[in-house]
C-alpha cells in the first residue's frame, strides 16, 4: 500500500499541481457546527439523498421547495407521525416526486432521529461519531435507518458536512490497486480493511476522512 504522500503526488501531477488539488479539497464542518445543525437539515439531507438515488440529481435539485413545502420543513416530529391521509396527500402532490417507498423512508428515518434524541442528540451521534470508525457509523445507519444502505449513507453524511469517505468508482480503484480490497467493498470484513486503510493515511497525513478520500478519487 502506498504512502498517503506518493498517492497525493500522483493526485497532484493528475491536477495541476498541488495548489490546484488543495482548492478542490472539501473539509469536514467542526463538531461544534454539526451539532448545532438543526434536526430538521439533517432529516432533509437523509431525503435529498434518498430522492437523488437512481433519479437525476437535477430533477430532485429543482423540486427541493417544493419537497420543503410538502414535508413541513422536514419537521422531525412532524414527518415522525406523518398519518394515512398525509401520506396519501404527498402521493398525489406534483411538488415533488412521487414515490412511496422513499416517501415512507422519510417517516421511518424522522422516527429514527427522534430515537437519537435520546441519545445524546442528532448532531452529537451522527457529527461525533469517530472518524476513525466511519464504518460503524454506517452499519448503524443502514441497520436503524431506511433506505441508507451501499453509498445512501456515505453522501448523505458527506452533504451533512460530517468527516466522511466515499467509496465512488475511482476511490475504489484506488484501494483495490494497494491491495486493500480486491472488488467493491459490500462485506463487513472489507469494510473493516476500507477503515484500516484510510485510518493509516490519516494517520500519515494529518488530513481529515473527508481529504484522503477526496485525494484517493482524483488519483485515478
Amino acid at each position: 500500500m502506498l504512502h498517503f504522500d506518493d498517492i497525493y503526488k500522483l493526485a497532484a501531477n493528475r491536477h495541476g499541481g498541488s495548489d490546484a488539488l488543495e482548492s478542490k479539497l472539501d473539509k469536514p464542518k467542526p463538531l461544534a457546527e454539526l451539532v448545532a445543525m438543526p434536526d430538521d437539515r439533517w432529516l432533509a439531507t437523509i431525503t435529498k439523498t434518498i430522492f437523488q438515488a437512481g433519479f437525476n440529481w437535477k430533477v430532485i435539485e429543482s423540486k427541493w421547495d417544493g419537497f420543503e413545502t410538502a414535508f413541513d420543513g422536514f419537521d422531525v416530529g412532524r414527518c415522525a407521525f406523518m398519518d394515512d391521509e398525509k401520506f396519501d396527500a404527498l402521493l398525489q402532490d406534483t411538488r415533488i416526486v412521487r414515490n412511496g417507498i422513499k416517501i415512507e423512508a422519510v417517516r421511518d428515518n424522522a422516527t429514527f432521529l427522534l430515537e437519537l434524541r435520546h441519545e445524546g442528540g442528532v448532531g452529537q451521534v451522527l457529527g461525533g461519531w469517530p472518524s476513525t470508525d466511519f464504518a460503524g457509523l454506517l452499519e448503524m445507519l443502514g441497520k436503524r435507518g431506511s433506505r441508507l444502505g451501499g453509498a445512501s449513507a456515505q453522501y448523505a453524511m458527506r452533504f451533512a458536512g460530517r468527516d466522511s469517505f466515499i467509496l465512488s468508482r475511482d476511490v475504489t480503484s484506488r484501494l483495490i490497486a494497494e491491495g486493500v480490497i480486491d472488488k467493491p467493498a459490500t462485506s463487513k470484513k472489507a469494510m473493516a480493511a476500507v477503515q484500516r486503510a484510510f485510518n493509516s493515511w490519516m494517520d500519515q497525513s494529518g488530513r481529515s476522512l473527508t481529504e484522503v478520500s477526496r485525494v484517493l478519487a482524483m488519483s485515478l
